[in-house]
């Protein structure tokens, strides 16, 4: 990874190669305020499993988490609070990534540096965003299911929301991609705020219209892979991969649910979102920010790319795809216990 040291503190100095050892519990600058975005998804309990597992074991000084419960005005109140408790640096994950601005122009004013994990702020400077290519979640989802559809048939895309750089990022690549690759599918796009409940009645009411329907794109199994599968199997739809009538399901996230899914083929593949590098990451990137360090676009040494984006740096982490073929490969986090 390329750096550069922007301060004199010794422990920077000391440290190439990682932020370890006088980083633990030594920042002056005052402790980390985390805002968890929501617990009401699997894939978001499991980051906040891994990012208490992450804090204790790295030693690093931080609030109390709190929890915004994916309100933009909470996730501005509860850091305004983490602040006023003395944060010098701030980790969150804002739903709507166009609301946030003004916050943190606010903190960037106060000079406490940002960082975002999952989602990237519409506008507004952060300090590293950590996230993997949406982008890269839509083209994947569309590639495996226009393979396995032959290129023809009829796909329910349950999109998340809009509002969101994620919501947005997924749905246009998957739309310009079945496009430009398979015209011969027609998708149904299915708007859901990431709520489950909303996904399962959209699917149901388009079932009913369109019952040669022959795939879905789930944008959150975290939030839909409970619901959908439980509306599949009250449908009789349910028939596992390889046999007459199975609807090919292709999903987005990585939580242990959707791996036992697949080896149980009930859905066929999923894009697994790093719950524990997003944690992992966005601590390094808070306790560097504290400690006068800076990053440089470019390979890093964790497998990624930093890119730059409008309004700060971007570290897009790999999210591999997972079917039958890998779903048991211990290096996927949700094959791991938290903190592993």
């Amino acid at each position: 990874m390329r750096l550069r040291t922007t301060g004199a503190a010794a422990c920077a100095l000391l440290l190439a190669a990682a932020l370890t050892g006088c980083n633990r519990g030594s920042d002056a600058r005052g402790k980390i305020g985390i805002d968890l975005p929501r617990a009401d998804t699997d894939f978001w309990s499991s980051y906040q499993d891994h990012m208490e597992k992450e804090l204790a074991a790295t030693r690093t000084r931080a609030l109390p988490l709190s929890n915004s419960q994916n309100d933009v005005a909470k996730v501005v109140s509860n850091v305004q609070a983490l602040t006023a408790q003395g944060a010098g640096a701030v980790v969150i994950a804002p739903q709507d990534t166009g609301a946030i601005t003004a916050e943190l122009r606010r903190l960037a004013d106060r000079k406490i540096p940002v960082i975002s994990v999952d989602t990237r702020p519409d506008a507004g400077p952060v300090t590293m965003v950590v996230r993997a290519d949406n982008r890269a979640f839509g083209e994947k989802s569309c590639d495996y299911l226009g393979r396995k559809l032959g290129g023809r048939g009829r796909v329910a895309e349950l999109q998340g929301d809009l509002s969101s750089v994620n919501g947005r990022d997924r749905s246009e690549a998957f739309a310009a991609c079945m496009r430009r690759k398979y015209p011969g599918i027609t998708v149904h796009e299915l708007p859901t705020d990431w709520k489950g409940e909303v996904a399962s009645a959209k699917l149901q009411s388009l079932l009913g219209r369109y019952p040669d329907t022959d795939g879905i794109y789930m944008q959150a199994g975290g939030a839909f892979l409970r619901p959908v599968l439980a509306l599949l199997e009250q449908r009789g739809l349910l028939e596992p991969a390889g046999t007459a009538g199975h609807i090919t399901v292709v999903s987005n996230d990585g939580i242990p649910e959707e791996l036992a899914a697949i080896r149980a083929g009930t859905i066929d593949a999923t894009l697994s979102q790093p719950a524990d590098l997003y944690a992992k990451y966005a601590l390094y990137y808070a306790r560097a920010a504290l400690a006068g360090r800076t990053f440089t676009p470019g390979p890093t040494d964790h497998g990624s790319k930093i890119v730059k984006i409008p309004n700060g740096l971007e570290d897009q982490l790999p999210a591999p795809l997972v079917t039958q073929a890998n779903v048991d490969d211990p290096r996927l986090w949700a094959n791991r216990p938290a903190g592993k």
